[in-house]
């Protein structure tokens, strides 16, 4: 998981790509990927939270 956030971090069009549904995630729960999005989020931001 933490390559993929990493991925998206450096690629921030494919994160907007997957709040309108374009692109998805293989292999990743729902749960997973709204956690995964809203850390993207300008309302929580991404520098706050810790990935392990």
């Amino acid at each position: 998981m933490i390559n993929m956030i990493q991925y998206l971090e450096q690629n921030p069009s494919m994160v907007t790509l997957l709040k309108e549904k374009k692109a998805s995630l293989l292999g990743v729960t729902e749960i997973e990927k709204k956690a995964i999005l809203d850390s993207f989020d300008e309302e929580y931001g991404s520098e706050g939270l810790i990935w392990i």
